[in-house]
């Protein structure tokens, strides 16, 4: 049994958050987990979004369980979310289970470099307010025969695969930073004092980067480019 003895109760906190979120979309998510050193990568894909989440999870000590310093597994999301223990600062890695077939492909470690014209958190955060509102009126004047599943994934395809400005971050990725409470702010305070959020990009990856974790997805039109499979 591998423990991992996380850095503080609120890295608990943070994690077993996280992880709930994902299994609110899907309640039979996987993750896959990698620690080398105190760092801890979780990778989760929220199936609603069609992005990569990524939480990253400050260890108290340097991962080691025996002859080895790095991990690299992927798990059950429900079973990682009950063995963590918020007051003691822990979690046990469960069981590795077979992943599926977006835990094969990862973004690039390294060559991130910073994409300019991403609009402030607040209006990030109004962008998102917008379009759901907007999903909200365009289907709620649907008349009855026109109200399916096809009609609502088409509107819904429309509005999420707009771009932030020019960019070319789909909305998609911003509402689930914002979903995944990647995107959150201080209440009251002023912009300059509000957590910072970056784009970057590595080939055909693009990153939206928060403080409290990333959402990256792939560029359209750009092939398998700068792929890592691990």
């Amino acid at each position: 049994m591998t423990v991992l003895q996380l850095a503080d109760e609120g890295e608990a906190a943070d994690l077993a958050a996280f992880l709930s979120r994902l299994l609110h979309y899907d309640r039979g998510a996987a993750v896959r987990l990698q620690a080398a050193g105190t760092a801890l990568a979780v990778f989760g894909r929220p199936p609603s979004f069609e992005v990569l989440a990524i939480r990253a999870v400050r260890l108290a000590k340097p991962y080691e369980n025996g002859l080895d310093v790095t991990l690299d597994v992927t798990v059950s999301a429900g079973e990682l979310l009950e063995s963590v223990d918020e007051a003691a600062a822990t979690a046990v890695v469960p069981a590795a289970v077979t992943g599926p077939p977006w835990a094969g492909v990862l973004p690039p470690r390294g060559g991130w470099r910073r994409e300019p014209g991403l609009p402030a958190p607040d209006a990030l955060r109004a962008l998102v307010d917008a379009v759901v509102a907007e999903f909200r009126t365009r289907t709620g004047e649907l008349p009855p025969e026109r109200r399916t599943r096809p009609e609502l994934d088409r509107i819904g395809r429309e509005i999420w695969s707009r771009t932030v400005g020019d960019t070319g971050l789909p909305v998609r990725a911003v509402h689930a930073a914002q979903s995944l409470g990647f995107l959150r702010g201080r209440a009251g305070a002023p912009a300059q004092d509000q957590p910072p959020v970056g784009l970057f990009s590595s080939g055909a990856w693009l990153r939206l980067r928060t403080p409290f974790g990333s959402i990256a997805v792939r560029r359209a039109g750009l092939g398998a480019l700068d792929v890592s499979v691990r």
